[in-house]
């Protein structure tokens, strides 16, 4: 896991994100205007990631975030209190934005936890086996793009 040497106004992130939705995709593919088509791996998709590159909502300084990042099926990602996700592994790698954490969220990653940060974007190699950890009593959302 890399942490890019960037900086990422985080307040503006949150004052366009929409978290009462839960998973939901900040960008989508031609034709199709759902922010919820792509968002979980297990739902039947027949486009590939790198297809996910049209904005799905007017959040000019979230966009360009993305853009500057070339992120694409580029998601928000809600991880509720007392939760965790399966150990998974992904096609590739992933950047996350942590836009509310604690110090009670954790990446698990060839077996080691690590905090990731808010203020900080990572890098991370999710082609490897992880999960993700909410140990704590409040919700922990990331913007989570591919690369």
């Amino acid at each position: 896991m890399n942490r890019l040497n960037i900086w990422i106004e985080i307040s503006s992130l949150l004052t366009e994100e929409r978290s009462n939705i839960g998973q939901f995709c900040l960008q989508g593919v031609k034709g199709i205007k759902s922010e919820f088509y792509g968002a979980r791996k297990g739902t039947d998709m027949s486009h590939k990631e790198s297809d996910f590159t049209e904005p799905l909502f007017d959040i000019p300084y979230t966009n360009s975030v993305i853009k500057d990042l070339g992120l694409h099926r580029t998601r928000v990602m809600i991880l509720k209190p007392k939760s965790c996700l399966t150990y998974h592994t992904d096609p590739s790698w992933r950047v996350h934005i942590p836009l509310i954490t604690n110090e009670k969220c954790f990446f698990l990653e060839n077996m080691e936890a690590r905090h990731l940060e808010a203020d900080t974007v990572h890098v991370v190699d999710t082609t490897q086996p992880h999960t993700s950890i909410n140990a704590s009593r409040e919700e922990r959302v990331h913007i989570v793009g591919v690369i």
